[in-house]
C-alpha cells in the first residue's frame, strides 16, 4: 500500500498519527526543495531516520558536539573511502570517539532529523507500506510515535513565534554594540556569521544546527539587544542552501570530467562560501589538485613520445637513482615510447609517469622533436 500527497494538504502530525493508530510498518519519504528525509517505522513506532541535509550527517554532528575537529573528520572520511567501513566504526577504531559518545550523538542526530520535518511549511510525502523495518546500520530509535508528535507540535508552536520576528530563512541580521558583552562560544560564532551578512539558513548550515536551533540562539541574542532582523535576501542559495550546494558540487564534478579545472575550483569555492565545513567540496579540492598535477605530468610526458637517455655514461654513474627510477631508466632504449614502457613497469601508471617527470627535470632523459 502507498500513501502519498502534499504536506500543505495533510500535515505531518496527521500522517504520523495514521501510522501509529494503524500500527504500520514501512517507510515515509519526505521531500522539500532539495532536502530529502526518510523515516522508518515498525508496527507504528519510529525506528530510524535518514537525511541528505549536511547539517544532519554524523560527521557534522560530531563536530558540532566538539568530539572531533574538521581535520580528524577529513582523515576519517578518507579512511572510510578506502576501507568501506561506516564512519562511526572508523572513528571508534581510531580512538577519536568512544562507543557511548557515538551512540549518544547518533540518537540525537536521528531525533533531530524527525523534529525538523514538523517545521516544513510545504513539501511532499510518500509512505510505502511494508519492506525493510529498519535501515541497515541505522541507530534503532524505537520511539513512541505519539511522543514524537507531541514534541514536534511543541516545536512548531515555538517556530510560529520565531517566524513573527524572523519571517524568512533568507533574513539577514544587524549586529549591535551590545554584542561586545557576549561570551558564550556558540553565540559568538553566530554573531560573527550574522555580522558577515549570512542569512538564517546560512547560519544554520555553518553552525550545524537546524534552523529552529539557530533561530533560538538568535532570538536569545535579540532579547538582549545584540542583534536585530535586517533585510530578507531574494536568492536561491539563501532559500535552499542544500539545493545550491548540490548543484555546485555536480557542476564541479562535470568540470573536472572535462578538465576545466579553473571552473571546478570556482564551484568548489562557492560551496565553501555557503558551507565552510563541506567535506565533499574539501575532498573535491584535493582531487582537483591531483588532477592538475596529473595533467601537468601528461603535458610534459607525452605517452606517444620516445624518450632517450641524454646523459653520458660517466655523468650517469655520478647520479643516484632509487630502484624504481633505475627500473624505468633501464627501459629507455630510444625505441619504445612512454606508453610501451608503462606497460612493462611493476608500479602504477601515475607513479611511473612521475618518475619520467623527475628524470626529465634532472635532464637525465629527453624527448626527440
Amino acid at each position: 500500500m502507498a500513501f502519498a500527497g502534499d504536506l500543505t494538504t495533510i500535515i505531518l502530525s496527521d500522517i504520523l498519527s495514521w501510522v501509529a493508530s494503524r500500527r504500520k510498518t514501512g517507510t515515509l519519504e519526505l521531500k522539500r526543495r532539495s532536502t530529502q528525509k526518510r523515516l522508518v517505522f515498525r508496527v507504528g513506532r519510529l525506528q530510524s531516520s535518514w537525511s541528505n541535509d549536511p547539517r544532519e550527517t554524523l560527521g557534522q554532528a560530531l563536530i558540532r558536539e566538539r568530539l572531533l575537529d574538521e581535520q580528524q573528520l577529513f582523515e576519517a572520511l578518507l579512511t572510510q573511502e578506502k576501507t568501506g567501513q561506516r564512519l562511526g566504526a572508523v572513528l571508534v577504531a581510531k580512538g577519536t570517539v568512544s562507543e557511548p559518545q557515538l551512540l549518544r550523538v547518533l540518537r540525537w542526530k536521528a531525533e533531530e532529523i524527525v523534529y525538523d520535518c514538523f517545521l516544513w511549511p510545504e513539501g511532499q510525502f510518500d509512505f510505502q507500506d511494508g519492506g525493510e523495518a529498519t535501515d541497515a546500520g541505522a541507530v534503532n530509535l524505537d520511539m513512541d510515535t505519539a511522543l514524537v508528535i507531541r514534541e514536534g507540535g511543541h516545536r512548531l508552536e515555538e517556530w510560529k513565534k520565531i517566524r513573527e520576528v524572523f519571517p524568512s530563512s533568507a533574513v539577514t541580521f544587524k549586529v549591535t554594540s551590545a554584542a561586545f558583552g557576549v561570551d558564550d562560544a556558540v553565540e559568538r560564532q553566530v554573531l560573527g556569521l550574522a555580522a558577515a551578512g549570512r542569512t538564517l539558513a546560512a547560519i544554520s548550515l555553518e553552525t550545524r544546527r537546524s534552523e529552529f536551533e539557530a533561530a533560538l540562539v538568535l532570538m536569545g541574542l535579540r532579547e538582549r539587544g545584540a542583534v536585530e532582523a535586517a533585510q530578507v535576501l531574494d536568492d536561491g542559495a539563501s532559500a535552499d542552501p542544500v539545493g545550491a550546494i548540490g548543484l555546485l558540487l555536480r557542476a564541479a564534478e562535470h568540470c573536472m570530467g572535462e578538465k576545466r579545472f579553473d571552473a571546478a575550483l570556482e564551484a568548489y569555492e562557492r560551496v565553501l562560501v555557503l558551507d565552510s565545513l563541506n567535506q565533499p567540496a574539501k575532498k573535491g579540492l584535493v582531487a582537483l589538485g591531483e588532477a592538475r598535477r596529473q595533467a601537468k605530468v601528461l603535458r610534459k610526458v607525452p605517452l606517444d613520445k620516445v624518450p632517450a637517455v641524454r646523459m653520458g655514461s660517466v655523468a650517469l654513474s655520478r647520479e643516484k637513482f632509487d630502484s624504481q627510477e633505475g627500473f624505468v631508466l633501464s627501459r629507455v632504449n630510444g625505441e619504445w615510447d612512454v606508453r610501451s614502457i608503462l606497460k612493462l613497469c611493476p608500479m602504477s601508471e601515475d607513479d611511473a609517469l612521475l618518475i619520467f617527470l623527475r628524470l626529465l627535470e634532472r635532464k637525465v632523459i629527453e624527448f626527440a622533436d
